[in-house]
């Protein structure tokens, strides 16, 4: 089965539709320009619709349009609320679908929309219909970068707003109460209470069009408030202006710095280009990793626009090799980027179909044990989960430990790998590295039993249940590592299974971990095949049933698609 990540729901697709982005796949901007022409089309209409004339002659034509526009943007905008979930986590459920619907587009959508059917049960005033149809013009905003720049700047300035709004507004009550106080003593019957100030004042910021507040002062004192007030108006404009301008430019640099990284990340990406198992295999593979030198030498980047990248980046990790060499051997520092695939909030999940489901818990901190655990899944034709996210790097919290793991995506994490234990005999297989030193004797641990030293198979504890299988699995396993490559496997001698342990989570029917390693994910060229002959030893073992996947991708270079994981997992 070559089924790879999981297909998009009918509502994921909605909203990457209703993304209001026109530099998407090219039939989602296909339905952009069509609501963008629906809504000049509906605008023209309302315009017509001025002319008595033209209501004589094309009245009919006027109101099919005027119906089909309508039934078009009812579909839309109901399908734009039903999805708004999937647009942005603030719109989930019932509250988050009511606050979608009052949010700025929401509020115009539905306006300019259902006030149609309204009509058609309780008459509106023909003013307020056409007026609210109208509106369907601000929706085009949403499709304009320009007003969406527009909008950013004065959200990003809306504090320094806010604050010179209420330094004008203090200011001007204070001269409006003085200017009552010295006016009241020589015009008491125009300034015969503290409003008629207040609102002579205010209305000079607008000048007063209406000529509602036609009582200027005549005192020197009053004059020079006048003055002042004059000065105000002045400000009123120009503060808001500057911060409004500066705000654009703060904006317009942010765009510009988010592009230049964009294309940063796209060119490390361009890095991680495939290469040729050529002593072993013979399959493509993606790099396990590349080095900061590799990176800068190859692709001119800087350490510091790398770092940068990383780190806003949902599919690069740095990683520190070190860390996986135990200190006895005496690791030297090596700072260097990994790829992984994102296609959920904690990391990747990809359901092949099978049975065996591996897990990888701790991506985010052992990204090489990520990129072992995806290939063994990827060459077995397994399915695949990843924790390759960290919600707080911060507060890292591991997903192997801890059957009450606070982190938000821990839920969505173990929903998913029991999502495909229905299938019956399924297996549920986590893989890590452990910093253990070379001169241990085994290299490849079998975890299964709640105490350390007990290889036995009759902990009350353990997790699995079918001990044949895992039996002629694990013999299978150690004959072929060991004559083929000089790996030595254990059961349970240095490693257990606690109690909290996520394996108590899962309710696939076995459950174990295998723990590898770190210095043969860092250092063992022969790595690809190591992954080779496990994923084979496992699907032989555990389920013959299955054939070996067809994996094209990795057999023959697809020039232009030979660019990281993402091109393992979509197909061409």
């Amino acid at each position: 089965m070559t089924t790879q990540a999981k297909e998009p729901t009918i509502k994921q697709e909605l909203a990457r539709v209703f993304d209001d982005n026109l530099h998407t796949k090219q039939w989602h901007n296909l339905v952009d320009y069509t609501i963008i022409g629906l809504i000049v089309l509906s605008t023209l209409e309302v315009f017509l619709s001025t002319y008595d004339g033209i209501v004589e002659h094309y009245g009919v034509w006027l109101k099919v349009v005027d119906y089909f526009t309508t039934a078009v943007f009812t579909i839309e905008v109901s399908l734009r609320i039903w999805c708004a979930d999937q647009i942005d986590e603030r719109y989930r459920g019932f509250r988050g679908r009511l606050r979608y619907c009052f949010s700025f587009y929401g509020l115009i959508d539905i306006l300019s929309t259902y006030p149609f059917y309204v009509s058609l049960i309780t008459p509106l005033p023909y003013t307020a219909l056409k007026t609210l149809r109208i509106l369907r013009l601000l929706r085009i905003f949403r499709y304009i970068k320009a007003f969406n720049i527009l909008s950013r700047a004065v959200k990003s300035k809306r504090r320094e707003l806010v604050v010179s709004l209420e330094f004008l507004v203090i200011v001007t009550l204070l001269l409006s109460f003085v200017l009552y106080f010295v006016e009241h003593e020589v015009q008491p019957e125009v300034y015969d209470n503290g409003w008629i100030s207040v609102v002579w004042a205010f209305a000079q910021y607008i000048g007063d069009p209406g000529g509602f507040a036609d009582t200027p002062p005549i005192t020197t004192i009053g004059h020079l408030v006048a003055v002042l007030v004059g000065l105000l108006g002045i400000a009123i404009f120009a503060v808001p202006a500057g911060l409004i301008g500066s705000g654009f430019s703060e904006v317009m640099e942010e765009d510009a710095a988010e592009a230049e990284l964009k294309e940063t990340q796209n060119r490390i990406i361009k890095a991680f280009r495939f290469v040729k198992d050529m002593h072993h295999t013979g399959l493509f593979f993606v790099p396990r990793y590349l080095s900061m030198t590799t990176i800068s030498t190859k692709k001119l980047i800087t350490e510091e626009q790398i770092f940068r990248a990383v780190e806003k980046s949902d599919c690069l990790h740095l990683c520190n090799t070190a860390l996986s060499i135990n200190k006895i051997d005496n690791p030297t520092d090596q700072i260097v980027l990994v790829n992984f695939y994102k296609n959920t909030d904690y990391g990747c999940c990809i359901d092949r179909g099978s049975r065996i489901t591996i897990v990888n818990t701790s991506g985010d901190t052992e990204p090489m044990s990520s990129w072992f655990a995806f290939h063994v899944a990827k060459l077995g034709g397994f399915n695949y989960v990843a924790k390759d996210i960290a919600t707080d790097p911060d507060k890292p919290a591991s997903y192997y430990t801890g059957l009450n793991n606070p982190c938000p995506n821990y839920p969505v994490f173990i929903n998913d790998i029991n999502g495909m234990a229905h299938r019956g005999d399924t297996w549920a297989i986590m893989m890590l590295s452990t910093n253990a030193p070379r001169s241990r004797p085994t290299q490849l641990h079998f975890c299964y039993n709640s105490k350390k030293g007990d290889d036995s198979y009759n902990d009350p504890d353990s997790r699995i249940k079918d001990y044949d299988t895992f039996d002629r699995m694990y013999s299978s396993m150690s004959k072929t590592m060991d004559d083929q490559f000089g790996l030595k496997c254990d059961r349970n001698q240095w490693y257990g299974v606690s109690n909290e342990n996520i394996a108590h989570k899962l309710e696939a029917d076995n459950v174990f971990t295998l723990r590898v390693a770190g210095f043969m994910l860092v250092n063992d060229d022969r790595l690809c095949a190591i992954v080779k002959q496990i994923a084979d030893c496992l699907r032989q073992s555990i389920e013959p049933e299955r054939s070996e996947p067809l994996i094209p991708e990795m057999r023959k270079r697809n020039v232009g698609h030979d660019f990281g994981m993402a091109d393992y997992v979509e197909e061409y």
